[in-house]
């Protein structure tokens, strides 16, 4: 089996059958009628990530009734696969052209209400995807006046036109069957990210919130760049090019499952323990190998020791999975540092320190404008991202003249103002305004010293990066999805905006036994929210909830959209 990129130049196999995995775009069905003209194929399996109309359908059609290949077109199926599977329980709309349904696009003042109407009917395909293959039909909740009642509108519209069409409809028969919500209907939670622009610029302090924060992160795979030692380069030559090493971040590998969501400074020492571990086994083999005389023996002569030797040959047998989990050990070693490095040049234990006391509105230790003008304290964007924090989360903007002084403070740290500037357009514009984000009691403990492990022979020196522990709380997002599953008489003041019933499709909630979730963010959320649901879940058995996004961004890209915002 070979693959290749559809708009290729390939050529004819005429006795291979081909099965093609597209979108169906007018760009991709011209180049598929184009390869029945060319007949490049035994035969063709056509296979649409969504479903692709009437009128493209017709077209292909023509084109092989043209080609004289109708027979030759052995299938055509819609897939329903417009989204993408992160994890087990995450999902993302988009990875190419999501910069069209992004919190700019949306967001933008200018827009179009066709261009919104598009955006639109993007991300309501994808989800309707979403729904087809997990084979359930959602109850559907939203706030109102901005784009998620919009999705959630025409998301309803287009699962009851479908549920009307008994004879085609996806949602009946083997595949309700077949979905895991096949037993309860889950309830879909469906949030604007203007609900919650805090989170998003937040520092974090989890193994892979900080990984797709200050590294180079994506869909799973992560790049760092390799150390090239101690060896200065001769006087005049050019700096040696750091090489990118590339790692991927799967359910394969237990260490990422068990740590992805703890605490970085539990995530150095687990890396640390498991090191020690593999150096005592490795130790042990040797040790073995050197009391039979065997150092330099290739592995069939130790095959064929005596009974007496079954302690060597068992430790010889156990080598493969000791070397995966070397290689383990050695990429989160690698990743782990990388990250460490970020942490103490930017001192990013204290960025997200004291923008928890922010957000949980706890006594401030120090003052902002000290942070602000600390030449050693992060970079000019880590600068901008607490300020922004800070002006979001105050329930008074700051007076004219302390903003004034916090303007040229950042201004002479070289920060650009112009998210700044959107942000106070949107604290104007927005009803969050009047009643801001409730974050809960947040906050942190420093935890004093590292344990043993992290003191003696340590692969990460830790020194002056703080051991802080995370308190549980809900962030926004999490509090809505809880007042709606355990139906609480007293809700956040965000809540007062969620229809109880937006169509008569949508039921109303009955039940108080909401045991599935998926909640989604229209305009992008990132994995600060995933984990705070994750762990929110942890907390409740039996409960299950998926967390998706039309686009995952960290700070870096969301601040980007700000600005450009902010310019217009």
């Amino acid at each position: 089996v070979s693959s290749s990129l559809l708009h290729t130049d390939r050529d004819p196999i005429p006795d291979v059958p081909a099965i093609y995995f597209v979108m169906p775009t007018e760009e991709n069905t011209d180049r598929i009628c184009q390869d029945l003209r060319n007949q490049l194929y035994e035969s063709y399996y056509l296979n649409f990530i969504s479903a692709i109309s009437r009128s493209k359908l017709e077209d292909i059609a023509s084109a092989a009734l043209a080609a004289n290949a109708v027979n030759q077109v052995t299938k055509v199926f819609d897939q329903y696969l417009n989204f993408i599977t992160l994890e087990d329980d995450m999902f993302i709309l988009c990875n190419q052209n999501k910069e069209h349904i992004s919190y700019h696009a949306i967001n933008k003042p200018d827009i179009m209400d066709t261009d919104m109407e598009a955006i639109m009917d993007t991300i309501v395909d994808s989800l309707f995807c979403f729904f087809v293959t997990l084979g359930a039909v959602p109850i559907i909740r939203c706030p109102r006046g901005n784009a998620a009642e919009m999705v959630a509108v025409k998301l309803d519209k287009k699962l009851r036109e479908n549920l009307r069409d008994a004879r085609n409809s996806l949602f009946t028969g083997d595949t309700m069957g077949t979905g895991q919500f096949s037993f309860q209907r889950p309830l879909f939670v469906l949030a604007d990210r203007n609900l919650d622009l805090a989170t998003p610029l937040h520092h974090t302090w989890t193994y892979q919130a900080l990984i797709h924060d200050v590294l180079d992160f994506h869909l799973n795979r992560v790049s760092v760049e390799e150390s090239q030692g101690s060896e200065a380069s001769p006087a005049g030559a050019r700096p040696k090019k750091k090489n990118k090493k590339s790692y991927d971040l799967t359910g394969a590998d237990k260490f990422w499952q068990k740590h992805k969501g703890s605490p970085f400074p539990e995530v150095a020492e687990a890396v640390q323990e498991e090191l020690d571990t593999y150096r005592a086994q490795e130790d042990e083999v040797k040790r073995l190998k050197s009391i039979m005389g065997l150092e330099g023996e290739d592995d069939g002569a130790i095959s064929m020791l005596s009974d007496n030797t079954a302690k060597l040959t068992s430790a010889v047998s156990s080598l493969p999975e000791l070397l995966e989990k070397k290689r383990l050990i050695d990429l989160h070693t690698n990743v782990a540092t990388a990250v460490l490095d970020h942490i103490k040049s930017r001192k990013l234990d204290v960025y997200f320190e004291y923008e928890e006391k922010l957000m949980s509105k706890s006594t401030l230790d120090k003052s902002l404008l000290d942070i602000i003008s600390d030449p050693d304290a992060g970079t000019v964007e880590d600068k901008m991202r607490l300020f922004l924090i800070y002006y979001i989360t105050s329930q008074q903007p700051p007076s004219e003249a302390d903003l004034e002084q916090y303007k040229k403070a950042l201004v002479d740290a070289g920060c650009d103002l112009s998210s700044l500037n959107y942000i106070k357009q949107w604290k104007a514009f927005t009803k969050m305004a009047a009643t801001p984000a409730n974050y809960g009691s947040s906050g942190v403990k420093p935890m004093g010293l590292f344990s043993r492990v992290m003191n003696t022979g340590s692969q990460f020196v830790m020194e002056g990066v703080k051991n802080l522990v995370l308190k549980q709380h809900n962030l926004p997002v999490t509090r809505i999805l809880d007042n709606l599953m355990e139906m609480k008489s007293n809700p956040v003041s965000v809540l007062v905006c969620f229809s109880l019933s937006l169509r008569p499709f949508i039921f109303s909630l009955i039940s108080t036994n909401i045991k599935h979730a998926i909640v989604f963010v229209v305009g992008g959320g990132n994995y600060i929210e995933y984990q705070n649901l994750v762990d929110y879940t942890k907390a409740r058995q039996g409960k299950r909830v998926l967390y998706g996004c039309s686009e995952l961004f960290n700070a870096a890209q969301f601040m980007k959209q700000l600005s450009q915002l902010g310019q217009k």
